[in-house]
C-alpha cells in the first residue's frame, strides 16, 4: 500500500544536532509533498518550538505536539483536538513523588502550548534548548499554582537526578490516571492517560481518512516507541536504544546522516539514496 503520510519526530530524527534540517533531508520531504503526500511532525515539543524550525523544514500543515495530546494547525491556527491531564491527578501525582524524591520540580503546558507556567527555581536550572523558551521568561510560581489547572504535558525534573531515574521510580509507585514518557530531555513527561504521539496520530489519520498502513514513520526515543509500532511501517535511527529498535521494521541512518532523507527517497523510488 502506497505511503500518504510521514509522521517524523524532530530532535534526534529529523534534525541534525544543530536542530537545524539539512538541505537533503529538506529536499526529500518537498519531493514527499509534492506527491501529496502529508508530512506531519509528531514531537514532544510546543508551537514555539515548532515554529524556530517550521520555515526550514517546510511545516505548514497539521502537527502533533506534548507527545501527541493535542494537534495543531500551523498556519491556520486550528486546533483538532486537546487532551489534558486533570489537575487532581496532577496534584496527586506530585503529593507521591515528594513524599519519595526531595527537592522535585514540576512545570505545565498549557492553553494550546503557548502557556508555560513554572515552579519557583525551575528556570535557574533551565536551559532554551529544553522547552525553546528563554529561561528568563518563565517566571516562576507556587507548587500549588502549577498543579491547579489541567495541563497538556506536565514535566518532572530534578537538579541532580537523571530523567531515568526519576522515570523508574514513576513507575515504581504503581500510579495510574496518566501516560509518562521520556523524549530525551533532562525530564519526566507526563500525559492524560492514553496520550501517545501512537493515539494523537491515529485521530490526526482518521480526520484526513488516511489507514494506519498508509503511514511511515520515524523515531529514536522512547516516547516514540507506540508511535513505531502502530503506523505502517516503522523507522527507529541508528544508535537508539534497543526498545525503539525493536519497536521498529527498520532501521536508518542517523539524524546526522540523513537517515530520514534517505528512507523517503528510497520510499518515493530511485531518488538519490547514496
Amino acid at each position: 500500500m502506497p505511503f500518504r503520510l510521514i509522521a517524523t519526530d524532530l530532535d534526534g530524527t529529523l534534525l541534525t544536532s544543530a536542530s537545524e534540517v539539512s538541505t537533503r533531508t529538506r529536499a526529500a520531504l518537498d519531493a514527499a509533498r509534492a506527491r501529496g503526500i502529508h508530512v506531519v511532525p509528531v514531537t514532544a515539543r510546543q508551537p514555539i518550538g515548532l515554529r524556530a524550525i517550521a520555515a526550514g523544514a517546510g511545516f505548514d500543515g497539521w502537527a502533533l505536539c506534548s507527545n501527541g495530546a493535542y494537534a495543531t494547525h500551523l498556519t491556520e491556527g486550528r486546533m483538532l483536538f486537546a487532551e489534558e491531564l486533570p489537575a487532581e491527578t496532577i496534584r496527586s501525582l506530585a503529593e507521591a513523588l515528594r513524599a519519595s524524591i526531595p527537592d522535585l520540580l514540576f512545570a505545565s503546558v498549557r492553553e494550546g502550548g503557548e502557556t508555560f507556567v513554572a515552579q519557583h527555581g525551575y528556570a535557574e536550572i533551565a536551559d532554551l534548548s529544553d522547552h525553546k523558551r528563554d529561561p528568563k521568561t518563565m517566571g516562576g510560581v507556587a507548587l500549588d499554582e502549577v498543579v491547579a489547572a489541567p495541563s497538556l504535558k506536565f514535566v518532572i525534573r530534578h537538579p541532580e537526578l537523571a530523567p531515568a531515574a526519576l522515570f523508574d521510580v514513576l513507575r515504581d509507585l504503581d500510579l495510574t490516571g496518566f501516560e509518562a514518557t521520556l523524549s530525551g530531555a533532562p525530564f519526566v513527561e507526563v500525559m492524560a492517560e492514553g496520550v501517545t504521539k501512537a493515539s494523537g496520530l491515529a485521530r490526526l489519520c482518521a480526520h484526513l481518512g488516511i489507514d494506519r498502513r498508509e503511514v511511515i514513520a520515524f523515531g529514536d526515543a522512547l516516547n516514540d516507541v507506540e508511535m513505531l509500532r502502530w503506523a505502517g511501517h516503522g523507522v527507529a535511527m541508528a544508535g537508539a536504544d534497543d526498545v525503539v529498535q525493536d519497536a521498529a521494521d527498520e532501521t536508518a541512518a542517523s539524524n546526522d546522516d540523513d537517515g530520514v532523507a534517505r528512507v523517503i527517497e528510497r520510499m518515493l523510488g530511485g531518488l538519490r539514496t547514496d
